[in-house]
């Protein structure tokens, strides 16, 4: 009976990573080497993470001499269906630790009750705003904002002036222009609902229901997840798509910068940061329950609170590190943007409402 309860979930996860959408990752993950080629005395660490996950080799080969262990990285897809992953598959799991989970999606991660609690030593450096789960089933690693960016030089050429609040997205000037994230597979396409929500409510004259209404009625395209919206449907910087202006991370144009060669003075995409209409996302790490190596799980959550990876994380997932002190890079202070006053949404407010919201907003614009 175990062996056939094994056998269909083995089935079940693969058939899940045929459904995972091809993405391209903007920067190189540290990967270990072969299995081939690993000691046969050394364990393996696995790690499952989200698509836009990046580490630098360096920070990796510090770990692994420390633990004496190898670490393996289980990419699966956009922050939302690789938490359905982690779910499905949470009697028999993927990964020893699973990192990803944003504040979109915090509450559902826990209600699913696939995490470990671990009260790392590490979480004395973290500031008290950024640890939302008193339970440490999930302790945070970096935050950013999401927020619309826009090519600079279609504008320019087309000399067309810029939104200057989310209800213009739906003027006929900005007809075809937009793309999105699906707020069902996506982290950040989550954010931007939540933040839609809070910019328009769900009552009064105009709710977020009738922007998006009049959003779908303008052309918006929607992508199942933030790679494949910013590097195969957004027209700017190394975008490769047609549409000038997509829902991505205040940090992005730093980016463009850093990975421009010759890096230009000035990036060529730019933020739209109308007070109160972007969302600070943090993401958090969890160590799932039944994992193989819980010990090596436990070392890697704390690895990856502490400086060395944190000093890694601006310029590898582009975010800012939770870690209180840690110095920023150049291109960082210069090219990126902190929003002035982020949305409010609570974390028990996406508890209580996340799914109906999610709903509708599935009929409103899918359907």
């Amino acid at each position: 009976m175990v062996a056939r309860s094994l056998l269909r979930v083995i089935a079940l996860a693969l058939l899940l990573a045929g459904c995972v959408p091809i993405q391209r990752a903007p920067t190189p993950v540290g990967l270990t080497v072969s299995p081939a080629a690993m000691p046969a005395s050394r364990r393996t660490v696995t790690v499952m993470t989200h698509d836009s996950f990046s580490v630098s080799q360096k920070v990796v080969d510090q770990f692994q001499a420390q633990c004496g262990c190898e670490v393996r990285f289980l990419k699966s897809g956009d922050a939302g269906l690789a938490l359905n992953k982690a779910i499905l598959s949470k009697d028999f799991p993927l990964a020893d630790v699973f990192f990803g989970v944003d504040n979109t999606f915090l509450s559902r991660a826990l209600r699913a009750g696939i995490f470990e609690p671990y009260a790392s030593p590490e979480l004395a450096g973290m500031p008290a705003e950024l640890k939302l789960d008193p339970s440490n089933q999930l302790l945070p690693v970096d935050f950013g904002y999401v927020n619309l960016n826009y090519d600079k030089k279609y504008f320019a050429e087309k000399n067309l002036p810029l939104p200057k609040t989310l209800r213009d997205l739906t003027d006929p000037n900005y007809r075809g222009l937009v793309v999105v994230e699906n707020p069902a597979t996506s982290s950040p396409g989550l954010a931007f609902l939540l933040t839609t929500v809070a910019v328009f409510g769900e009552q009064g004259d105009y709710t977020y229901l009738n922007f998006w209404s009049d959003l779908r009625n303008n052309d918006v395209q929607v992508s199942d997840g933030w790679e494949d919206a910013y590097n195969s449907k957004f027209s700017g910087g190394s975008g490769g798509g047609e549409r000038p202006l997509v829902v991505s991370y205040a940090t992005s144009p730093a980016a463009e910068v850093y990975f421009s060669d010759p890096q230009p003075a000035e990036s060529p995409t730019g933020n739209i940061l109308p007070p109160g209409q972007s969302f600070c996302q943090v993401e958090f790490v969890g160590i799932l329950k039944g994992a193989a190596h819980p010990d090596l799980a436990r070392q890697w959550v704390d690895f990856m609170l502490g400086a060395a990876f944190q000093a890694d994380v601006p310029l590898q997932m582009w975010v800012y590190p939770a870690r209180t002190g840690v110095p920023l890079p150049e291109v960082f202070q210069r090219y990126a943007e902190v929003p002035q006053q982020p949305a409010q949404v609570t974390p028990e407010q996406i508890d209580a409402n996340r799914e109906r919201w999610l709903g509708a907003w599935t009929q409103t614009v899918l359907l």
